[in-house]
């Protein structure tokens, strides 16, 4: 099975930092448990009023799984303008550069 990477981002005015880290850390525990995830990087830009994730998947059939109904579940709480990307991940290359591609 190849390794699959989800990208995903959308505006948002905050919170940031250790305020973030505090109000989102039960959603992180619920993520962390997501079948066939193997790591989520959360990300965030206050200037730009961005936030988002990069994760990664054991497969495809875990990835879709995860985004079935997330989309829609951000946008009944308010999150609109989000951007999802996927990509196949280069294993070989990664582990070159030191990628961690399992728990």
């Amino acid at each position: 099975m190849a390794l699959k990477l989800l990208q995903m981002d959308y505006p948002l005015s905050g919170p940031w930092g250790s305020q973030m880290a505090e109000e989102y850390s039960d959603l992180a525990r619920r993520i962390a448990n997501v079948p066939g995830l193997i790591c989520k990087v959360w990300t965030e830009n206050p200037e730009a009023e961005e936030a988002g994730g990069i994760y990664l998947f054991a497969d495809e059939a875990s990835l879709d799984a995860y985004l079935e109904g997330k989309i829609e579940r951000m946008k009944a709480s308010g999150i609109e303008d989000i951007r999802v990307r996927k990509f196949d991940v280069n294993e070989r290359l990664t582990r070159i550069t030191r990628g961690r591609l399992s728990e």
